[in-house]
C-alpha cells in the first residue's frame, strides 16, 4: 500500500514518500517544489504550477494564487468560463500532484495524507479534503504543518527533547511545541495566523515600490492589475535576494507611459529597508510564541525547528534567537520539511517500518452555546460551554450532560462553537441543529439530554444530542458552511473540473512561442502606425530570444512588448 504525503501550500506544493527508510520529495524534473498557482491560457489552455506563474504577469486576471487562504470560504473565483471554488481550484493542484507522484512512481496514486496549517478551522480542513477527493485522492489523514515538520526532523532520532517548532509559510503561521522521546512525537501546544505569511511580507515591498515609482514619474501602478502583478514578481525576487545579499536592484522596464515615453522602474532596496518594511508583521509572530510555551507549560524549549519558506528570511531567524534564547536548526530544508513529514506519515498509516510515533492536538477549543443564570436566577443567554479545550490530544471524545430551560420545551437548538470567548456568538459559528421531539417523564421536570463531541484524528468533529429516555439522537458533523457533499455528487463535481494537458512542458512551451509570435505581428503593425523605436528595440530583442530558445527571456519580453503594445 502506498501512501504519498502532500504538503499543499499557499505559496508552493509538494509530495513525498518514504524510501529505503528515509522521506524524499517526488520531483517533477528539475523541480521539487510546485508553485500552488491555477491559470487559463488566452487559448482556454489550463496551466498548472509553473506555466501558470509564467503567466501571472502577463495575464494575472487568468491566473490564481494563493487560494489557501480562500479555503473554507465561499468565495467564487471566475477563471476561464468557469466559476469555481477555492477547494476545486486546491483540486487542480492536487491533482497536477497526483500526476507528477505517478510519473515518479510509475504506478496509480490513490491514498495520500495532506497538512494543513495548525490553526486552520474545521471547515477549511474540511474544504481541504474535499479538494483531495475531487483530485481523485483517498485523504488518509489530514495533519497538522508544524506536526508533519516535526516528523521529519525527528525521525530516527532518539534524542529526548521538547522543540518549539516555527512554521513561517507563503501565507500562514503556525507554531507549536512539541515533545519528541524515543521516536514518539507528542504535540503539547499550537497557535498561529492563518493570514500571515510571506504574501504580506511580498505586499508591503509591492506597495514600496509603487510609491517609489509614484514619486519618480507623478503615475498610479495600483490600478493597472498588469503593472502591479509585475511588481508581485519583482518583489517576489527582491525578498529572495536580500536573505543573501544585503543589497538589491529592482529593474521594471516599461511599466507605464507618458505622453509618448515608456517609464522604468530602477530601485536599489537594501535589507534594512525591508526589515523595516515588514518589522511589525514580524513581532506578531512572537505572541503566538509565548502563547503555546504557556499552554504546553515550557520556559524554554531544548530546540527551535525553523520551517517554512519565508524563514529563510534572516531577520526572522534572528527574531526567534532572540525571543527564545535558544539557536534554531535548519538542518532539514525548511521549504520541505512539511512535504517530507507527511511522507512520514504516510508511511506510518501504511504500517511500513518507521521510528516514529504521532500523538496531534486541537488547536481550538469547541463547546456549545448555553444559558446560564445568575445567583438571583436571571438567564445569561449566548453563553459558552466548553467541551474540548484547545491543545486537547486527539482523536477525543466527550459527553457532558445538559438540560432545557423551561418545563414543556419540547426541542432545544443546539449551536456548536469554536474558540474560547466566554460569549458564544463572539466565537466562530461551526454548526447548528434543532433537537426536537422530546417528552419528559413529568410536565413538570426539565429535560436532562447528553451532549457528545467527538472530534477525530483529521480534525473533524462529530456532535450528537440524545435523548435518554426514547434513546433519540439528533447530530451533525462540522464540516463547511456548505452542505455535505454525498459521493455521487463528488465524483460529478471531479468530473466537472477542467482538463489539463498532461504533457505540460511541451505544451506550454509552444503555447508560449505562439503567443509571442501573435504578439510580434500586433506589434509591427502598431510599429508602422506610430514609429516607436521602443517597439522596434523590444520586437527585436524577442525575436532573438525566439530564435535562440531562451524561454525566460521570451517570458519577459513577452511581458514588456505587451505592455508597449496596449499603451
Amino acid at each position: 500500500m502506498t501512501i504519498i504525503g502532500i504538503d499543499l501550500g499557499t505559496t508552493f506544493s509538494a509530495a513525498s514518500l518514504v524510501y529505503n527508510g528515509a522521506p524524499v520529495l517526488l520531483p517533477d524534473g528539475d523541480e521539487r517544489l510546485i508553485p500552488s498557482v491555477v491559470g487559463v491560457a488566452p487559448d482556454g489552455e489550463w496551466l498548472i504550477g509553473t506555466p501558470a506563474l509564467n503567466q501571472y504577469a502577463l495575464y494575472p486576471e487568468r491566473t490564481v494564487r494563493s487560494v489557501k487562504r480562500l479555503m473554507g470560504t465561499n468565495q467564487v473565483i471566475s477563471l476561464g468560463g468557469y466559476d469555481l471554488s477555492p477547494h476545486e481550484i486546491s483540486a487542480l493542484i492536487l491533482r497536477e500532484i497526483k500526476r507528477i507522484a505517478e510519473l515518479n512512481l510509475g504506478e496509480e496514486v490513490r491514498d495520500a495524507v495532506i497538512t494543513v496549517p495548525a490553526y486552520f478551522n474545521n471547515a477549511q480542513r474540511t474544504a481541504t479534503t474535499l479538494a483531495g477527493e475531487l483530485a481523485g485522492l483517498n485523504v488518509a489523514r489530514i495533519i497538522n504543518e508544524p506536526t508533519a515538520a516535526a516528523l521529519a526532523f525527528g525521525l530516527g532520532s532518539h534524542d529526548n527533547q521538547t522543540a518549539l517548532v516555527y512554521d513561517l509559510g507563503g501565507g500562514t503561521f503556525d507554531v507549536s511545541v512539541v515533545e519528541i522521546m524515543d521516536g514518539v512525537i507528542d504535540v503539547r501546544a499550537s497557535h498561529g495566523d492563518t493570514h500571515l505569511g510571506g504574501d504580506d511580507f511580498d505586499l508591503r515591498l509591492i506597495e514600496y515600490l509603487a510609491r517609489e515609482f509614484e514619486e519618480q514619474h507623478g503615475i498610479d501602478l495600483r490600478p493597472d492589475q498588469r503593472a502591479m502583478a509585475r511588481l508581485q514578481r519583482a518583489a517576489e525576487g527582491a525578498k529572495i535576494e536580500l536573505s543573501s545579499r544585503m543589497y538589491t536592484w529592482v529593474r521594471e522596464e516599461y511599466l507605464a507611459e507618458k505622453r509618448g515615453v515608456p517609464l522604468h522602474l530602477e530601485v536599489e532596496i537594501s535589507r534594512e529597508q525591508f526589515v523595516s518594511l515588514i518589522h511589525d508583521l514580524l513581532l506578531r509572530t512572537t505572541e503566538s510564541i509565548d502563547r503555546v510555551l504557556e499552554d504546553g507549560e515550557i520556559e524554554t524549549p531544548d530546540s527551535v525547528l525553523l520551517v517554512g519558506g519565508s524563514t529563510y528570511i534572516p531577520a526572522v531567524w534572528e527574531l526567534v534567537a532572540e525571543h527564545t534564547g535558544v539557536q534554531p536548526r535548519q538542518d532539514v530544508p525548511p521549504s520541505e520539511a512539511v512535504a517530507l513529514g507527511a511522507g512520514v506519515q504516510g508511511a506510518i498509516i501504511a504500517g511500513d517500518a518507521i521510528d516514529a510515533i504521532l500523538v496531534d492536538v486541537t488547536p481550538h477549543s469547541l463547546g456549545v452555546a448555553v444559558v446560564n443564570f445568575t445567583y438571583a436566577g436571571e438567564p445569561i443567554p449566548d453563553s459558552y460551554k466548553v467541551l474540548i479545550r484547545r491543545n486537547s490530544t486527539i482523536p477525543v471524545m466527550v459527553e457532558e450532560v445538559f438540560s432545557t430551560v423551561n418545563t414543556g420545551q419540547s426541542s432545544v437548538q443546539i449551536e456548536v462553537y469554536q474558540g474560547d470567548h466566554p460569549v458564544a456568538s463572539q466565537n466562530t459559528l461551526l454548526g447548528e441543529f434543532v433537537f426536537d421531539g422530546l417528552e419528559p417523564a413529568d410536565e413538570e421536570d426539565l429535560i436532562q439530554f447528553p451532549v457528545q463531541f467527538n472530534l477525530d484524528l483529521n480534525g473533524i468533529l462529530q456532535v450528537t444530542a440524545t435523548d435518554r429516555a426514547s434513546g433519540k439522537q439528533a447530530g451533525i458533523t462540522v464540516r463547511t458552511n456548505h452542505r455535505q457533499m454525498t459521493q455521487a455528487e463528488i465524483q460529478a463535481a471531479a468530473a466537472r473540473l477542467p482538463v489539463t494537458v498532461e504533457d505540460q512542458e511541451d505544451a506550454d512551451s509552444e503555447a508560449l512561442y505562439d503567443q509571442a509570435e501573435e504578439l510580434l505581428e500586433t506589434a509591427e503593425v502598431q510599429y508602422e502606425e506610430t514609429g516607436s523605436p521602443s517597439l522596434r528595440e523590444v520586437s527585436e530583442q524577442l525575436r532573438q530570444a525566439l530564435d535562440g530558445g531562451d524561454d525566460e527571456e521570451v517570458v519577459r519580453l513577452v511581458e514588456v512588448l505587451s505592455a508597449l503594445v496596449e499603451s
